[in-house]
């Protein structure tokens, strides 16, 4: 990891100049990274429970079994999110949790603490914004077929409804689904995300039945929504795609990048349509989106908003090292090319320009009101001597992408909020407790919450910022 020298970290809180008055402030976390509780009150077993306890799966052999206990700690745990001085918190609600099984009438326990949940969260003035999947599918429904399997969606659209039927009178802001990207290839294709199966055609099937999940579920929300206020929509983790050099090869390779990570997933929802170009690209290796007629209606339900979690951008070669433009398998070459950048933890690469660049090129060519629903950095944080948590590097990779937001609203990107993820450390997927993205530390054998520099520069940047209006 590159090494960037303390002083050039330094970011005191200051006002961000050009955010409207009502751009939205927030933290970010999902329910099975932090709430444990994982077979309390009727919750049964999810995908990831079950990857967890494959050998070599996640790093220690972790598990969310207990997390961050917010099952239990979660009137302490809004009250942090008060402090903090942030009027929005993202939340998921866990599958399992509400609907056993993944099929069958809701829950009544389990309903009953995402309504505590927002008692509390409205209690405080905190504007709850409901994310209804973070990746934790019933295992019942995996065992079905999972996502490459096109009842799922259906299934997903009953839950949906469940859930809204519960809550929708208290949130007016949901997100369907979190990341159909890594859904779909890291738990399908590359198999490093649960279920962990490893099979191209099935990551291409996930990927059309999660967005047509969204279409059914969008409509049914919007049906029992009625006349009550609404602000629907989807996340996708996106990036920007640079070509190494001006050559046709290394711009092939960020069409194909860019058509696989980003217009395969937004053309569909916004235009209706999957692109020509990747539907060649997916042939190529012998792979179909399995669309039945009607799908694409109902997928371009309309979006009220798009949630956009970028960690960064990157940089693609259309050529091998050696310079060949075909792999092994005689396939064109799409090949990350690593920068001489400053890098987090999880060894990813600090681009916050970038940010701009895509907010910029999302308003182009989708003109959807845009929320950074997720931006943040892992780093080896230490707890000083007087139990304070020193990370001037994440509050400059907070600050430095708060500052890149607000040069695309000054360009004209229409963004209209940022959530910083994380609220706390927490379970990292695959990476168990060993990566902290929070800027809350937590102490995971005390449970004890601290946060850290970057959460007081964050709490002051936002009051600032109002202050300045």
């Amino acid at each position: 990891m590159n090494a960037t020298p303390i002083q050039d970290l330094a970011r005191p809180a200051a006002a961000l100049k050009g955010l409207p008055a009502d751009f939205r402030w927030g933290v970010a976390t999902s329910a099975y990274q932090i709430e444990g509780a994982a077979a309390e009150d009727g919750r049964t077993p999810s995908i990831w429970d079950t990857f967890c306890r494959v050998p070599g799966a996640v790093e220690g052999g972790e598990h969310g079994d207990v997390a961050c206990d917010h099952y239990h700690r979660m009137p302490q745990d809004v009250e942090l999110i008060a402090g903090l001085g942030v009027d929005t918190y993202r939340f998921s609600l866990a599958w399992p949790r509400i609907q056993p099984g993944g099929r069958g009438p809701g829950n009544t326990k389990g309903l009953d603490f995402y309504k505590r949940l927002v008692d509390e969260l409205h209690g405080r003035n905190i504007t709850p914004w409901i994310t209804l999947y973070h990746w934790d599918l019933p295992q019942e429904l995996e065992d079905a077929g999972g996502w490459p399997a096109r009842d799922t969606a259906y299934r997903f659209a009953d839950y949906a409804a469940i859930a809204y039927d519960a809550l929708g009178d208290s949130v007016e802001h949901w997100t369907t689904l979190n990341e159909p990207w890594c859904s779909a290839v890291l738990g399908y294709d590359a198999g490093v995300h649960a279920p962990g199966r490893k099979d191209f055609g099935d990551s291409i099937r996930a990927v059309h039945h999660l967005l047509l999940g969204h279409g059914l579920a969008s409509r049914r929300i919007r049906e029992a929504a009625g006349d009550n206020p609404l602000e629907l929509g989807i996340t996708l983790n996106l990036g920007t795609a640079t070509p190494e050099t001006d050559s046709e090869a290394d711009r092939e390779a960020c069409r194909r990048a860019d058509g696989q990570g980003r217009r395969l997933y937004l053309d569909p929802l916004v235009h209706g349509r999957y692109p020509e170009d990747v539907v060649a690209d997916l042939a190529l290796r012998g792979a179909e989106l399995p669309v039945q007629d009607g799908d694409l209606e109902i997928i371009a339900n309309p979006l009220d908003v798009l949630g956009v979690n970028f960690y960064r951008g990157a940089l693609f070669s259309g050529v091998t090292e050696s310079g060949s433009p075909a792999d092994e398998n005689g396939l064109p070459v799409t090949r990350g090319v690593p920068r001489d950048l400053p890098r987090t933890a999880m060894d990813w690469e600090i681009t916050p320009t970038e940010l701009t660049d895509l907010l910029l090129g999302l308003q182009e060519d989708y003109a959807i009101p845009t929320v950074i629903t997720e931006n943040g950095a892992a780093f080896d944080d230490t707890v000083a001597a007087d139990g304070s948590v020193p990370d001037a590097d994440r509050t400059a990779y907070l600050a430095d992408h708060l500052a890149a937001v607000a040069e695309a609203r000054a360009q004209g990107a229409d963004v209209r909020g940022y959530f910083a993820w994380s609220l706390m450390d927490n379970f990292e997927w695959a990476y168990g407790y060993d990566k902290r993205f929070g800027i809350v530390r937590v102490d995971y054998d005390t449970q004890v919450r601290t946060l850290k520099d970057s959460a007081k520069w964050y709490r002051d940047t936002i009051g600032l910022t109002r202050e300045a209006r």
